[in-house]
């Protein structure tokens, strides 16, 4: 991954580098287990002081996201025991059904009409066939959905997969249920720890977002004479969403950078003849010039990660049959 630091944006040196990693971790620019530059190389390969790094992974290190070894150096953490870890134990379950129960009868819900409302659901599930229940935990609900939506697409019927939000999971108990009721949870990296204090009783893995296939047909099909303002709701992904669009449209000189805080921010939009916009700075459309275009810069889940990640432990459960053999699927085409 390229480290770097952009002084034109109006974000704080330790904020933008603590925002490049947190966001290369979580988009799958920086791998499990792989080194970090040493604390005096970074900082003369970026031009800041040798503390702001310091601080930045110590930072890091209290998220769980990076790992000190003495001797070793710096690595990003190893998620590999997080995405391998079993199902929930018995001991799990016992506790969860402890929980519906005193849900019950908080909404006045008598043992008998409880026994019958879960005999009920039990035989509703049976008479769909074994389908296994994954939550997609996301930030923004329209973008949570859509990453829902293209990983059922990629998983087939035998799965459903519900968006949620970890702000809905926080305030509505109902939510929560629903997560820690389902057999899978899938997260970003970086947000893996907070998930899973969140869903105690379901297992969390996460895997890896990358710009999406009309994001970046978008950015490649610009006007490189177009004046692009970058706006994004958090200061910490702004460089890196910058340096995407950079990536996608390298053809585009006139690239600006600033937060929905940022002063001056109405200055800029009424200047740029395209605004793009991450998830969750929705609301600047709403101030576009006559004429602007507006382009959201939405991720999708890595299909790599889906295939590497999720369908074994799908498969391990029993919810999908195993991969066939190209033997076996031309035997199959020939006998239609």
């Amino acid at each position: 991954m390229e480290f770097f630091i952009d002084r034109d944006l109006p974000v704080p040196l330790r904020t933008q580098l603590h925002g490049l990693i947190e966001y290369g971790i979580a988009c799958g620019e920086l791998l499990p287990g792989e080194a970090l530059p040493s604390v005096r190389e970074l900082a003369e390969k970026i031009g800041v002081a040798p503390m702001t790094v310091s601080q930045v992974y110590a930072d890091l290190k209290a998220e769980g996201l990076i790992d000190a070894r003495p001797g070793s150096g710096t690595f990003v953490s190893d998620s590999l025991q997080a995405r391998l870890a079993g199902r929930s134990d018995q001991t799990n379950l016992h506790r969860h059904i402890d929980a519906l129960i005193e849900q019950s009868r908080a909404l006045g819900i008598r043992s008998a009409e409880f026994v019958s409302l879960v005999s009920s659901r039990v035989f509703y599930r049976e008479s769909l066939g074994q389908r296994m229940r994954i939550v997609m935990i996301g930030l923004f609900p329209e973008a949570t959905a859509s990453y829902a939506r293209f990983i059922a697409a990629r998983l087939g019927k035998g799965v459903a997969v519900e968006p949620l939000t970890i702000s809905a999971i926080e305030r509505d108990p109902a939510t929560r249920a629903r997560a820690n009721s389902a057999d899978l949870a899938i997260t970003f990296a970086n947000r893996h720890r907070e998930v899973a204090a969140l869903v105690p009783n379901t297992k969390v893995v996460t895997i890896s977002f990358t710009p999406s296939e009309e994001t970046r047909m978008a950015l490649a099909s610009l006007d490189s004479l177009a004046s692009i303002a970058v706006v994004s709701r958090f200061p910490d992904f702004l460089p890196i969403m910058k340096a995407g669009v950079q990536r996608f449209a390298p053809h585009v000189r006139e690239i600006a950078g600033a937060t929905l805080e940022t002063a001056g921010l109405d200055e800029n939009i009424a200047h740029a003849s395209v605004i793009i916009f991450a998830s969750g700075a929705e609301e600047v459309t709403s101030r576009l010039r006559p004429g602007a275009q507006a382009i959201e810069y939405r991720h999708a889940p890595d299909v790599a990660d889906i295939e590497k990640v999720i369908l074994p432990i799908i498969r391990a459960a029993g919810g999908l049959p195993p991969p066939a053999s190209e033997n076996a699927l031309r035997m199959a085409s020939m006998d239609k």
